[in-house]
């Protein structure tokens, strides 16, 4: 087993078997399509006299095979068969010595050849992007972690579609952690595309979950990020980075579901509470990671009791941002509450199915959701606030009067 294979295992699971009667993106069924092909033009040239040969026609067939095949010995072989054809018709005809045999042999010959080569650099392009594909999915998994259904308190969900067609990471970033201090999550947003934006968001997460289990108070978890970007921007050498920022919302929960929000230039999130749609923002704006001097980013905490079933959705631009062809940004409060039926992930997966319906195509840039659920176990005998209707407003730890 090759070292590629043997990751693959490792972190997805056995290859699986191909799909019966399916040969590469085509069913089996199509590897017959040359040998039709060939047998109508055999019949035609017989149906329309030895007066008039249609031999040249037979250069498309081998043509047809590279298409419908993965397999690089299949246009050789049809290749000879089609030979035959051709001689077996200029036999009949009485044209083996004519110039139209012999360059209908030699175009037959050529046009094999040639889907022998395209088969072959085809079936190892394939193999070199699904061997990309693996690599990208490994470093995401070990960039951005599978959430579990359910964290502590809270019932989580992600979902996160990254622009390109083929990657599997981009600019965007989530995680959630239980702490001694509670649930705790981020999702953020790195300017920018492409490795630079990748290695900074792997110095926010990186530091996101080490701070978000030392430190006791929300808005020290973003001063602990500010100083781990500083030094990372100042690390990393690509085009650009002296332009680089972070727009990021931290929400950690505590067991009895008063949960604590730090926003640094992010869209606000979204409380869903009993069908009404809430963004929970800030008066004070602060800006991303990035642009202060870390030892400036002292952001506000907004503090907000959560009742049970509340939903909180943290997403990044690249939802909200999804245009029509007219140019319509997607209105998502107003579509969060018709997609809140059932569990966080089907929640999450119908808001996709619903952006990418108004989009009308892919994305333009990464769009991550995280949806939190705060639902505490009956059993574990934690109180649950029994506050109603309105937002409760609290005095912040810092950074002032921060009004719901």
């Amino acid at each position: 087993m090759s070292a590629t294979g043997w990751i693959r295992e490792r972190f997805t699971g056995p290859t699986p078997a191909p799909a019966p009667g399916a040969t590469g993106t085509w069913p089996r069924t199509a590897l017959a399509l040359p040998f039709i092909g060939m047998g109508l033009i055999v019949v035609l040239d017989y149906l329309s006299g030895t007066g008039v040969t249609v031999e040249p026609a037979l250069t498309a067939v081998p043509a047809l095979a590279a298409v419908v095949s993965r397999r690089t010995w299949y246009p050789l072989v049809i290749g000879l068969c089609t030979e035959a054809a051709a001689f077996l018709m200029a036999f009949r005809s009485d044209t083996l010595g004519s110039s139209v045999h012999a360059a209908s042999v030699i175009a037959v010959l050529l046009v094999a050849t040639i889907g022998w080569v395209s088969a072959t650099l085809r079936l190892r392009q394939e193999r070199a992007l699904a061997d990309a594909q693996l690599v990208a999915s490994i470093a995401r998994r070990v960039l951005l972690r599978p959430v579990p259904e359910r964290v502590g308190t809270v019932r989580a969900a992600v979902h996160y579609e990254a622009a390109a067609a083929h990657a599997r990471i981009g600019g965007d970033l989530y995680e959630v952690v239980n702490t001694r201090h509670g649930v705790r999550a981020v999702v953020g947003d790195v300017r920018g595309k492409g490795l630079g934006a990748v290695e900074t968001a792997a110095a926010v997460l990186g530091a996101f979950r080490e701070a978000a289990h030392q430190e006791p108070a929300l808005d020290r978890v973003a001063g602990w990020l500010a100083v781990s970007l500083d030094r990372a921007l100042h690390e990393n050498d690509h085009p650009g980075v002296e332009e680089e920022f972070v727009t990021l919302v931290l929400i950690g929960v505590g067991p009895d579901g008063a949960a604590e929000i730090v926003n640094c230039g992010h869209p606000a999130p979204l409380l869903l509470r009993a069908g009404e749609v809430r963004p929970l923002e800030l008066a004070e704006t602060v800006p991303p990671l990035g642009v202060l001097d870390p030892a400036d980013v002292r952001p506000p905490v907004h503090r907000v009791p959560l009742l049970g079933e509340d939903r909180v959705l943290l997403f990044t631009d690249g939802v909200i941002e999804a245009r029509d062809r007219a140019g319509a940004f997607y209105p998502l409060a107003e579509r969060f509450p018709r997609c809140a039926d059932g569990r966080p992930a089907d929640v999450l997966q119908r808001l996709h199915e619903d952006v990418v319906r108004h989009v009308g195509r892919q994305l333009g840039d990464d769009a991550a959701m995280l949806l939190l659920q705060y639902d505490p176990s009956p059993t574990a005998g934690v109180h649950v606030p029994q506050q109603a209707g309105v937002l409760a407003r609290h005095q912040p730890a810092v950074g002032g009067q921060a009004p719901a």
